[in-house]
């Protein structure tokens, strides 16, 4: 796989953890790549679930956690500019968390960037450098792996002085373990044959690994039983509380001039407003005419909603040149 070889001169650092709380851990950042047009509670509550399930069910840490805007590049239906697709972004992780970032880099190209690139930018901008990786100052060295515990499949090993090969003393820095975060609808699309090619499979499965969000209507076993090559660095996160909140429902409630209050961030929906985004005028007409569209029509726009959905769905399975099905 192909990486970027300039120099990563702006990376976002400003939330990133400096210092591990257990040595004994592997320091893990996630990073969600999608259209994100507009962001929703549900893109931000799935980092929530999943530094949850890293807590009690892994033997990482998590230490930041970000969203990667795709480019105008990929032309999905419904997608605002990169620009205010980031700083909708960069408003809703301000005022909801305070770990998550939001890197630009993908979202400014002007190319398609293929997931497994993205990772590798990141895997580089967290850990090259003298203040790459996380500081570690605990005295207890990192445990041996065992059998016991699920383990990515590039092992760390412990750090040691050049001269003696003894373990390094308080005060090195561990690598940070990039993984992608994504919803179940992804893994699904990786599981289609075609539209994710072997490469990028082994390069975003097997260096990094992802963390997959259950999601209503989708198979995650079945996707599952084609990707067992990769299932050590496959974690799935179940949705305790079932959301199925998504861009495209927004989109349309947007056009009709309906309330997207608690879906997504109270800033976020002002800067909509401001801007302007995702009205269509001719939606607009068509409800001052009264052809059934307006907000009253409860049945025609849950209709439109599946239909929508529906479109996502079927643009996910023919992504073959764009290797990235399932970006909400």
């Amino acid at each position: 796989m192909a990486t970027p070889t300039a120099a990563i001169t702006s990376f976002p650092r400003h939330r990133l953890r400096r210092v591990m709380k257990d040595a004994l851990k592997t320091p893990l950042c996630l990073v969600s790549c999608g259209s994100f047009s507009p962001i929703t509670y549900l893109h931000l509550r799935m980092f929530e679930m999943a530094a949850d399930y890293v807590k009690f069910n892994t033997d990482f840490e998590i230490v930041g956690g970000y969203l990667s805007p795709v480019s105008d590049a990929y032309k999905k239906a419904g997608l605002a500019s990169a620009e205010h697709r980031i700083r909708m972004c960069e408003l809703a992780t301000e005022q909801t968390s305070n770990w998550l970032m939001v890197d630009a880099w993908e979202a400014r190209q002007k190319t398609y960037q293929p997931t497994a690139v993205v990772l590798d930018r990141f895997e580089r901008a967290l850990n090259e450098g003298p203040e790459g990786g996380v500081l570690i100052t605990s005295t207890t060295p990192p445990p041996p792996p065992t059998t016991a515990t699920k383990e990515p499949q590039q092992q760390q090993q412990q750090p040691t002085t050049a001269t003696t090969g003894e373990p390094q003393q308080p005060g090195y820095r561990k690598r940070i373990r990039v993984a992608l975060l994504a919803g179940a609808d992804l893994i699904q699309t990786m599981s289609m044959p075609g539209v994710w090619s072997d490469a990028d499979l082994t390069h975003i499965l097997g260096r990094y690994g992802s963390f997959i969000v259950e999601r209503a209507g989708t198979d995650v076993d079945d996707a599952l039983a084609s990707l067992q090559r990769w299932k050590q660095n496959i974690y799935v996160i179940p949705q305790l509380i079932h959301n199925d909140v998504s861009s495209t429902k927004l989109r349309l409630f947007l056009r009709r001039g309906m309330s997207v209050a608690y879906l997504t961030p109270a800033e976020v929906i002002r800067y909509v407003e401001d801007k302007g985004l995702y009205r269509d005028t001719r939606d607009e007409q068509q409800q001052q005419q009264g052809q059934g569209r307006g907000q009253g029509s409860g049945g025609v726009l849950e209709e439109e909603v599946k239909e929508e959905a529906g479109k996502g769905e079927e643009r996910g399975k023919s992504a073959v040149d764009r290797q990235e099905g399932g970006a909400l």
